[in-house]
């Protein structure tokens, strides 16, 4: 659902992709084989370890155990049919394929269908966006009385629609978060539950629960260091523990009751719901975690190759969870009369020979499907910052080599152990863990049912009986897992709806609040004929330097410069207006990196840079950022009359508004094969042999001074150098940042709930989150920040 670790080397090598981006399947078995390995530790952590609890929460209470076995024979045959058709028909036959540009989870889906159909919400897109290379699609030409057609043209037309689409996916991302919090309490806690065999039910319980909170505590104090450490010791934990549970199955069942496989008829659910009737539908919520985590095996496909997941999956994974669930249940048919009942657990199931070896490699098996779900909702919520939808928050990027996926978000990290030790410390069982963290599981299935549906209709053009019957097969059968889970909101299952309440309406507000405040920047931006008015000098004194101005703005001049020029008497000789955002594709690559574009007359010297990552891209510290979007703008003015004079220059875009001219996209530094400056990178000055350095040149690692130098070229227009050396001098006087500090109040008028949200809600969050421009980690020395007053 939610795991985000990196093993691209392989896969990047072995997988290309066609002109319209699409894998194109290169991958030797080798290599397969070895993705196939690696994602047993990374994807299938969570599932493995769901026989820990499974029979223990589908008996808690709801039905007795009685000596016709149709209790459980009924419970082993829903949890095989389950097992079946969710997390192999639907996810590994069906889900699978919708990845956007080989990325799949939530976003992905819900990406593509803000690329099919226009409903993003983002405020800041531009037309020039759907030219990249990942935003490009598999044309679909609609038929006018096509149902896809009628459906985008409803969805495009409503902003209501647009709306509910976005707090699905909100919602489905709000639950994963909830997933986070309540898949390490009864992980670990249903690991040390072992301890029970080995002392009386009154002294237990006080020895479980701080050893849990103790392994808890351990793991989060854990993830600042990454899981590059460790994560090689993943898979063969992952293995180890498989291979336990299916030895162990396989034992039992030939030791106990060999007839056990008779239950996986699907007769004996009928028998099991006729019997137990509203008990049997209430234990129900129990049965469903045994596809907890299933949503992984589409949330880390960017990670690995549909091939690698779905062999890892069918071969080892589904086997062993069968034959681990068929040996529990043929040992239970055999023991009806157990001593008490919480002892019904996974560990009583186990010889009395290997359980503390088996207890000792099932704790190692939790904390590693803990640890993927904790890194996993550290890369959502970096995803919905990324896209305007959650507060900005420090991202650290634990991995010195591959900071791809790598990531560790403190604010996070904290907020998660404290939810996660209240929760462990206030149920301090299964029963109730287990019902949260069921409905947590089946909400997210249920979003991913309805998106994949649309993405059926509006992606894949499929025929509306099609998606009307995946739709309702799964859905009814994901449906009735709801209910099972709903009902027991008293006992448990309200965690994971308050939680997902609380970070919808931090999403919620944050969202309504960037919105309000970028139509705010758009409808007092300056337009472009006063700039013209102010001549060359802008009206004031043109001192040396570069001044970059942060602003969200895409088109126009912001509110803050007209703020900055009309108060001060000086401003820079080289003015860069410097826009970050996010498009709606996972990765942006560095030849379409940044789009460059002019303003105003070539002796004005000012410049708009619009820098683009993709939602799961990495922003670049400071000096290497410095440094491309030097060179950018210094290729844009190399090569801008060479533009100009090709009206089909496919680099040219045009601007959306106030004639700023046309803009072109220029790569990053190491993309430039001409360079049209020279870079000297040195930790203890200046070089001495500038003249050996004829392209752009990117360092692995970040110096600490930067050097460009304007190269002689003969073939280089007089003006074009000119321009050059005056921004390399620019560049050498010095780089100061400006960005606007903006204080958001509600209009005078505004309803009784706006301004609860705007001055309260808010106002409360930007307080506490981090500044716009984290990412780019400017020097506090070289930063001005102008404040102003948003009425919105």
């Amino acid at each position: 659902m939610y795991k985000k670790w990196v093993f691209l080397g392989s896969k990047m090598d072995s997988e290309g992709r066609n002109q319209k981006g699409h894998p194109i399947k290169k991958e030797s078995w080798r290599t397969v084989m070895s993705l196939a390995y690696q994602s047993l530790g990374i994807v299938y952590g969570d599932l493995s370890t769901s026989p820990l609890y499974v029979y223990k929460s589908a008996f808690a209470e709801d039905i007795q155990h009685s000596e016709s076995n149709e209790e459980i024979y009924g419970v082993l045959s829903f949890v095989f049919w389950t097992l079946t058709l969710i997390p192999l028909l639907k996810y590994v036959f069906i889900v699978l394929r919708a990845d956007d540009n080989g990325e799949g989870g939530t976003f992905a889906l819900y990406t593509l269908l803000c690329r099919h159909a226009r409903v993003s919400t983002l405020p800041n897109g531009q037309l020039a966006d759907e030219e990249l290379y990942e935003y490009r699609k598999d044309e679909i030409s609609y038929g006018y009385r096509d149902f896809g057609f009628s459906l985008k043209s409803v969805l495009e037309k409503y902003k209501i629609l647009q709306k509910v689409l976005l707090v699905l996916a909100l919602l489905g991302t709000c639950m994963v978060i909830g997933d986070g919090v309540l898949t390490p309490a009864i992980s670990v806690f249903s690991a040390v539950s072992g301890l029970e065999l080995s002392m009386s039910r009154e002294h237990h319980q006080y020895v479980e629960v701080p050893v849990a909170c103790v392994i808890l505590v351990l793991l989060f104090c854990l993830q600042h260091y990454g899981t590059h450490r460790v994560g090689f010791l993943f898979a063969p934990i992952v293995i180890m523990w498989l291979l336990c549970i299916s030895a162990i199955g396989v034992y039992n069942i030939f030791y106990w009751n060999p007839q056990v496989f008779q239950a996986l008829s699907p007769y004996y659910m009928y028998k099991f719901l006729k019997k137990t009737k509203i008990g049997g539908w209430m234990s129900l919520g129990g049965i469903l975690l045994c596809i907890t985590g299933s949503e992984a095996m589409y949330a880390d496909l960017g990670h690995f190759s549909q091939l690698s997941i779905k062999m890892a999956f069918t071969f080892v994974v589904y086997p062993s969870l069968i034959l681990a669930y068929m040996g529990q249940a043929a040992y239970l048919s055999k023991h009806h009369i157990l001593e008490t009942d919480y002892r019904i657990g996974f560990y009583v199931s186990v010889p009395e020979k290997l359980r503390w070896p088996v207890l000792g490699i099932a704790i190692l098996a939790a904390v590693v499907g803990s640890q993927a779900i904790i890194t996993g909702t550290f890369s959502i919520i970096k995803q919905c910052s990324a896209l305007g939808c959650f507060p900005r928050v420090k991202i650290v990027h634990t991995s010195p080599t591959n900071k791809h996926g790598q990531i560790y978000i403190p604010e996070i990290n904290w907020t998660l152990m404290l939810l996660c030790l209240a929760v462990t410390i206030g149920f301090r069982d299964t029963k109730h863990i287990s019902n949260a963290a069921g409905l947590a599981v089946i909400t997210v299935m249920l979003v991913t049912t309805c998106l994949m549906s649309l993405v059926m209709v509006l992606c894949w053009q499929k025929s509306v009986f099609l998606v009307i019957g995946f739709m309702f097969f799964f859905g009814s059968i994901e449906m009735l897992y709801f209910s099972a889970s709903l009902i027991k909101f008293r006992e448990g299952a309200w965690v994971p709806v308050v939680l997902s309440c609380i970070f919808l309406v931090i999403m919620f507000v944050w969202h309504y609040g960037t919105i309000k405040k970028y139509e705010f920047d758009v409808q007092n931006k300056v337009s472009i004929n006063w700039l013209l008015s102010l001549g060359p000098t802008l009206g004031i004194m043109r001192v040396r330097g570069i001044g970059l101005i942060h602003t969200e703005l895409v088109s126009g001049i912001p509110a803050i410069f007209s703020h900055f020029v009309t108060n001060l008497p000086a401003f820079h000789q080289v003015v860069i207006f410097l826009c970050v955002k996010s498009v709606p594709v996972p990765h942006v690559r560095p030849e379409e990196r940044f789009l460059v574009g002019r303003i105003g007359p070539k002796e004005y010297r000012l410049y708009r840079c619009i820098a683009r990552y993709g939602y799961r891209d990495v922003n670049m510290d400071d000096v290497e950022f410095e440094k491309d979007l030097i060179c950018c703008v210094a290729e844009f003015i190399r090569t801008e009359r060479a533009n100009a004079s090709d009206g089909n220059n496919v680099n040219d875009v045009p601007e959306d508004s106030d004639n700023d001219g046309k803009m072109s996209v220029v790569g990053t530094a190491s993309t430039n094969l001409e360079g049209s400056i020279r870079i000297c990178d040195d930790e203890n000055g200046l070089s001495t042999e500038l003249e050996e350095i004829t392209v752009a040149v990117t360092s692995p690692v970040p110096r600490k001074r930067v050097r460009f130098v304007v190269p002689e070229s003969p073939q280089m227009e007089r003006g074009v150098r000119e321009e050059l050396r005056e921004l390399m001098e620019a560049r050498e006087a010095g780089l100061a940042f400006i960005r606007g500090h903006c204080y958001v109040k509600a209009k005078i008028g505004s309803g009784l709930m706006k301004r609860f949200v705007i001055n309260f809600g808010y106002d409360l969050l930007r307080r506490n989150s981090r500044g716009p421009t984290n990412g780019l980690s400017f020097p506090q020395a070289s930063t001005l920040e102008v404040g102003m007053v948003y009425q919105v």
